[in-house]
């Protein structure tokens, strides 16, 4: 059981030493080194930098490694030194078998840039193993008519070790009657032979034991022994022949267990015992046994299991022919192995670089190798990736390929790439094999944040809370990471005089709006500014959008009342004369409102009269007139309370009282109602002052007035003109401004004054008021005071 365990492990060995002369090239860049076998671990070998021409430095920056062959690492570089060292205990009979110049291929790769030197390590032999018989005690049967120099070979002792290590010669013990001769076989085995020096006697000595050495050639030498026993058999001058020396035989690989290789067939001219063959295989290595079985009485060989191309690709036995009275013939079986594509192609991953940066160009992705251990086409490959994806293979040294990029990556469009390598030999059926690699596109910042709009309108009610959420803006960046995180802010405005910074403020994380002060429609209808999204990218990237912010109206100014004044000094009176018909107008109340649209809409209504049914008020236009015909019985004194209304909600108002003095003409002297007097009299008498300038000069205008009509009477009446009433015109300074559409009065009053005659007795009377038509003041703006309003009688409007 020993000796088969040694065969197969020469057979393993000189299996791994094809599969490594297959995968590696022809050629070596470095070496060849050289290193005895079972030399301990962190032996040092060579210095590769020194043989590379490469600095210490270069080499650590370049990514120097090594790549074995097969799945163990026989051997390591220190990076730091450049040193090739040992990196397992090497047993040159497992590595290379009985194959005599054992060498293992391997590779230097340098990863930046990527170049692959082949180097090539030589494993010495030593002595290190004994020669060992296969079989421990030979029998053999000598007739002992046997002629002096007759030969009978004998079986081989198997020594591991290679070289003048393995067997060199064979030795017999003393006996006088046979010596021992050895003889080189093909594969360069060497076999001994028994030869007949003496006559034997069978009566005198029937059964001779002898002791057969093996010897190799290492120093010191050393031996195995196995036992030769010789039986003297009595005479059997015919031994058996076979019909051809050699057979060669060619059998698939596939071949089933049980398959015949071929029937070898041998005669005997002898008759009875001495001419019955028995076939058997001579001499069979241990791989040889375990592969075939012949056939003891039909000579028929098959095939115990089944045999591998790729490990042993032939063999040669001998069969043995013995007849039954011992003499033997021989001849020789060569099988020869038949190569059938039965190995798919392997790929090995070298190294692999993942993430890569999107705006990569012609950039090593992977470094790969490919190997078959079948032979012809059956082991020629070819290797492919996906026609659709931006990559490329490249082929570099034998076997070996590089995966680049072909075009520049965008990360946005796609983040990974999921590559298939398929590897397909030539064979015939074609086998092949797939290795998937994933490839991760890392970000790059090319992408600006991109805003939902490019301009957004927010509306506001005025006078809102402090820190009031009024809005929000949104942009998103297709990059990843930190490139994709964008921070808002605001943009300088257009106009220098916007107080931009008092007015909003913007989050900078979520692009959230916030007033910042309570607003103002009257004080600012709209404004608009530019908010930023930068990203967090190197170098940041960075959009704009503008944000118009619209203050919605809110009903919080009351109306304002214009005409009459309620400033606290005396009361301005209207005049009616007593033969006023119904509709007459007493007076127009004019107000406005600061608010817009509906705000502003402005209402009047009576709400107490001194003379309920007397007057009345127009809702519109706030005009007071006469309800019905004015009597002697009525008071000559009224006051009447207006209210005015907004239309906003909650609806805000402000009232008026008018003071009305009914006459009978304008002669008539004026008397002051009580309540005024009763204010004139509680005034101060900075008020008392004032009140008689303004009597002055209303007086002063009063007898300018009177004077300019008496000089147009005297000249109409020079003219010839009969005696007809002189209407002179009087325009008002000053204007009344209101909102448009109010139905409130929007422009300065004007009057005709009449002066009649004929009766002795000058009288004023008041005429229907002209209104011109002016345009309306922008809605929203403030309202500016008007000028002084003087009518004829001396009162002023402010």
């Amino acid at each position: 059981m020993e000796i088969g365990w040694m065969r197969n492990r020469r057979q393993r060995q000189v299996l791994i030493f094809f599969v490594l002369l297959s995968m590696s090239g022809v050629g070596a860049d470095l070496g060849p080194y050289s290193v005895v076998e079972e030399t301990e671990r962190g032996f040092f070998v060579a210095n590769l930098g020194k043989d590379l021409g490469l600095g210490l430095a270069e080499m650590s920056s370049r990514g120097a490694r090594i790549i074995s062959q097969g799945r163990k690492e026989h051997l390591q570089l220190k990076v730091q030194t450049g040193d090739l060292l040992i990196n397992e205990k090497l047993d040159r009979e497992e590595l290379c078998g009985s194959t005599e110049t054992c060498v293992l291929h391997f590779q230097v790769l340098m990863e930046n840039p990527l170049e692959i030197f082949q180097a090539e390590l030589r494993v010495k032999d030593i002595n290190d193993h004994s020669p060992v018989f296969t079989e421990r005690e030979m029998i053999l049967k000598i007739p002992e008519n046997s002629p002096l120099g007759m030969a009978f070979p004998l079986n081989n002792a198997v020594d591991l070790d290679v070289g003048s290590n393995n067997v060199q010669n064979y030795e017999i013990s003393p006996n006088p009657h046979f010596q021992v001769l050895t003889h080189n076989l093909s594969d360069g085995r060497k076999y001994p032979e028994l030869v007949l020096d003496k006559e034997l006697d069978r009566e005198a000595e029937p059964e001779i034991s002898l002791t057969l050495t093996a010897l190799d050639g290492g120093s010191p030498p050393r031996y195995g022994t196995a036992r030769v026993r010789i039986e003297v058999v009595d005479i059997n001058d015919n031994a058996p022949e076979f019909e051809q020396p050699l057979y060669k035989v060619q059998i698939p690989e596939n071949s089933n267990v049980g398959s015949l290789v071929v029937t070898v067939s041998a005669s005997d001219l002898d008759s009875g015992v001495n001419g019955k063959i028995v076939y058997s295989l001579f001499r069979p290595s241990e791989d040889t046994s375990k592969t075939l079985a012949v056939n003891p009485t039909t000579g028929e060989i098959r095939l115990r299991r089944q045999v591998d191309f790729e490990t042993v690709q032939s063999y040669e036995v001998d069969i043995k022919a013995t007849d039954g009275g011992g003499l033997s013939g021989k001849c020789t079986l060569f099988l020869q192995v038949v190569d059938v594509n039965d190995n798919a192609p392997e790929v090995t991953i070298s190294a692999l670089t993942s993430p890569i940066p999107e705006n990569s160009l012609e950039t090593v992705v992977a470094v790969f190798s490919v190997s078959d251990p079948d032979s012809g086409d059956n082991g020629k490959t070819i290797s492919s990736i996906q026609d659709n994806l931006p990559f490329l293979l490249k082929p570099s040294v034998k076997n070996f390929y590089t995966l680049v990029t072909k075009r520049a990556l965008d990360r946005e469009e796609r983040a990974q790439y999921n590559i298939t390598i398929t590897v397909s030999d030539m064979g015939t059926p074609r086998l092949k094999t797939q290795h998937n690699i994933t490839v991760q596109v890392s970000d790059v910042n090319d992408n600006a944040p991109a805003f939902t709009q490019t301009a957004y309108t927010l509306f506001v009610r005025e006078n809102n809370s402090p820190a009031l959420h009024i809005g929000s803006v949104s942009a998103s960046d297709r990059d990843a990471g930190a490139n994709a995180q964008v921070a808002y802010s605001l943009l300088p405005p257009r106009d220098p005089s916007l107080p931009l910074a008092s007015l909003v403020s913007i989050n900078a994380d979520n692009g959230q709006l916030f007033a910042l002060r309570a607003l103002d429609y009257e004080a600012l209808q709209a404004f608009e500014f530019g908010v930023g999204a930068t990203d967090r990218g190197s170098p940041a990237l960075s959009s704009q959008a503008l944000v118009r912010v619209q203050v919605l109206d809110a009903n919080d100014n009351a109306p304002f009342v214009l005409y009459p004044l309620q400033n606290g000094s005396a009361p301005c009176t209207e005049l009616v004369p007593r033969a006023a018909e119904p509709g007459y107008v007493v007076s127009k109340v004019v107000a406005v409102d600061g608010d817009s649209g509906q705000n502003a809409w402005l209402s009047y209504q009576l709400l107490k009269a001194t003379e309920p049914g007397l007057f009345g008020v127009w809702a519109h236009n706030g005009e007071v007139r006469t309800a019905r015909p004015l009597g002697e019985r009525d008071a000559a004194r009224h006051r009447l309370l207006v209210l005015v209304k907004d239309n906003g909600e909650p609806p805000l108002s402000a009232s008026v009282t008018l003071h009305v003095l009914l006459v009978d003409g304008f002669s008539q002297p004026f008397l002051p109602l009580p309540e005024a007097a009763a204010d004139a009299a509680r005034a101060d008498p900075l008020t008392v002052y004032l009140v008689v300038a303004l009597a002055s000069v209303s007086s002063l205008f009063l007898f300018s007035v009177l004077a300019f009509v008496a000089v147009r009477l005297c000249r109409r009446r020079r003219a010839g003109l009969a005696g007809g009433c002189s209407v002179p015109e009087a325009r008002f300074p000053g204007h009344l401004v209101d909102v448009s559409g109010t139905g409130t009065l929007s422009q300065s009053y004007q009057y005709e004054v009449c002066l009649m005659g004929g009766t002795g007795t000058d009288e004023f009377k008041f005429l229907k008021p002209i209104i011109p038509n002016l345009p309306a003041p922008d809605t929203g703006r403030n309202v500016k005071e008007s000028e002084n309003f003087r009518n004829s009688f001396g009162f002023n409007i402010q």
